[in-house]
């Protein structure tokens, strides 16, 4: 590659590697990748820039292939870098992904324009996530993800704490996630406490909480849950916060029998008729 437009594509993604946003910008005219949402120029690619070094620190092109004439140059490549901050609502995983990309950089009259194409979905999975398809929100239904986590005790519930957090991005959404990961491991060592459940929804960030007593409730306020608090009064960690505990009246738990197809109400007695017995597990 000896065209000055193949120079100019190696020069940018030098910027890349050296984690130079200035230089990233100054390069081009004009820069597009699945996450900037359009092509974008100057003090945008600049910004665009710094925030992707800042999730994805030490990057390292390799180039595995290139073509060039004099109007376009393709630059296939494999970055390896390190995740340190949250990217799409991942938290700050702290390992080494590798991923596959190309480079398309074109002139078009005096301007430079580069297109990088890379696979969002590989990323996450590099990161250790699953990626799954949700519709589009509609005027008043909203689409998220969810969790369980299990205790292992089979117990009935006797309370349930619902707990709603309204966040304001990604980042945020990440910074949650890294709190509710040690409120978590606290709560499984806690005498009364049954499971968990987390939807995010929208803007929203749900946990469900549920314990074989009222009184049990009480694990919830363990160390790391304080620390969480802390950061919400004190650090201006999400625009509002919703706390509340449900005692529970009634619990009715049916299971088919997978022997005669007849159901069994688990909670008066878990044997069906035809002697098969429900296991000893919950719906929680």
């Amino acid at each position: 590659m000896t065209t000055k437009l193949a120079q100019i594509a190696r020069a940018h993604l030098d910027a890349w590697q050296a984690a130079d946003a200035d230089a990233v910008a100054g390069t081009v005219d004009s820069y597009q990748d699945p996450d900037t949402a359009g092509a974008i120029g100057g003090d945008d690619i600049t910004r665009h820039a710094t925030e992707f070094l800042h999730r994805f620190r030490n990057a390292r092109f390799e180039v595995r292939h290139a073509v060039a004439d004099e109007t376009t140059v393709v630059l296939a490549w494999t970055m390896s870098a390190e995740h340190r901050a949250a990217y799409r609502g991942v938290p700050a995983t702290n390992t080494t992904l590798s991923i596959d990309g190309v480079d398309t950089v074109a002139r078009l009259g005096e301007t430079v324009r580069v297109t990088r194409q890379f696979d969002r979905l590989a990323l996450l999975e590099a990161l250790g996530y699953q990626s799954r398809s949700l519709p589009a929100d509609e005027s008043d239904r909203y689409f998220g993800t969810s969790s369980r986590i299990r205790s292992g005790r089979t117990a009935r519930p006797g309370a349930l704490v619902l707990t709603s957090l309204q966040i304001r991005d990604d980042a945020e959404s990440a910074e949650v996630d890294l709190l509710v990961s040690p409120i978590v491991t606290a709560l499984r060592a806690a005498r009364g406490f049954l499971g968990m459940s987390t939807f995010d929804i929208g803007d929203r960030k749900f946990t469900l909480s549920t314990f074989d007593t009222p009184e049990a409730v009480r694990a919830v306020h363990a160390r790391p849950h304080q620390r969480a608090v802390r950061r919400f009064f004190q650090g201006g960690l999400c625009l509002r916060s919703m706390t509340s505990v449900w005692q529970s009246t009634s619990v009715h738990d049916f299971a088919r029998c997978p022997r005669c197809a007849a159901v069994v109400a688990v909670h008066k007695g878990p044997t069906c008729e035809c002697g098969w017995s429900a296991p000893d597990d919950s719906l929680l």
